[in-house]
């Protein structure tokens, strides 16, 4: 029989959801920055012509010799804004969709409607809290590499406003959207069918549970959405390009498995980003739910 979600997700008050995604987004971001941040400067295209490590390891140790450790944090502020928000939204509203998406007899749901709920809370997130900060994001490793005209990220946010007006912030749109909606799919669905599976044999929902549930949807995510990542990447660089222009150089530069340039650093990052994300969404959530009954 295949497991089925919703009794107990429903317990889980909207509030609770919000702040309880927000706080592990946080976390998330902060402890798992410098992975994403040697994962994106692999990802983007060199305009220089000089010869750049592509071992996301490699260059992890060229930028902390060359421009020391508070290099590897650049765009780390932006991230954690768009992951709180990112995160509150998509927990927020991943509960609510599932409850429209539970069987209206059983209350129950599928491992499918798990899935789709995910992929329909991904897209809110990404229209609401992820384009724009993943963009500024993008934009701040990228200029650090070469001419670097932003000083900050709100500094950033001002320029690209006046270069290219609000739509600038919204630019790899598409390509941030199929990631999230994928990825948010593949995530929320992997962990909650784990954790029905878990409860209908009676496993205890334990930290290291939690942690070892994380993990294992993040190599899920990771694999199945790598291509989406690489390409909003290239669309959201200092310069901008579309989806189509993305894809198009992603091809051309290294062919098909360009596409999956920087899996390594990401899958670092989503292991444990995936466990820390949901365990400590977990434990915030036992913490909080008693207070707002």
């Amino acid at each position: 029989m295949s497991p089925k979600s919703g009794a107990d997700d429903s317990q889980t008050l909207p509030t609770v959801s919000l702040l309880s995604g927000g706080v592990a987004g946080g976390v998330e971001a902060a402890a798992t920055y410098p992975f994403e941040f040697a994962k994106t400067r692999v990802q983007l295209r060199n305009e220089t012509g000089a010869q750049a490590p592509r071992n996301p390891f490699l260059v992890v140790g060229q930028v902390f010799r060359q421009e020391g450790v508070g290099a590897l944090y650049k765009g780390c502020s932006s991230l954690i804004v768009g992951s709180i928000a990112k995160d509150g939204v998509r927990f927020l509203s991943f509960d609510m969709i599932k409850n429209a998406f539970k069987d209206p007899e059983t209350g129950t749901l599928t491992p499918l409607r798990n899935m789709l709920a995910g992929m329909s809370a991904g897209v809110v997130a990404s229209v609401f809290a992820v384009t724009p900060t993943e963009r500024v994001k993008t934009a701040l490793i990228d200029d650090a590499r070469n001419a670097k005209r932003f000083h900050s990220a709100p500094h950033a946010v001002r320029v690209i406003y006046q270069e290219d007006g609000f739509m600038g912030l919204y630019r790899g749109f598409a390509g941030t959207t199929l990631k999230q909606a994928s990825a948010t799919a593949f995530r929320m669905g992997t962990y909650n069918i784990l954790k029905d599976f878990e409860k209908s044999r009676n496993i205890t929902q334990s930290t290291a549970t939690n942690f070892g549930n994380g993990a294992i949807a993040g190599i899920v995510t990771t694999y199945t959405t790598q291509p989406f990542d690489t390409i909003k990447t290239r669309s959201q660089s200092a310069k901008g390009a579309s989806t189509v222009d993305a894809f198009n150089s992603v091809l051309k530069d290294d062919g098909i498995k360009g596409f999956w340039r920087g899996m390594t650093m990401r899958l670092g990052r989503t292991v444990f980003s995936g466990g820390i994300l949901f365990t400590v969404y977990e434990q915030v959530s036992s913490v909080l739910n008693p207070m707002f009954r």
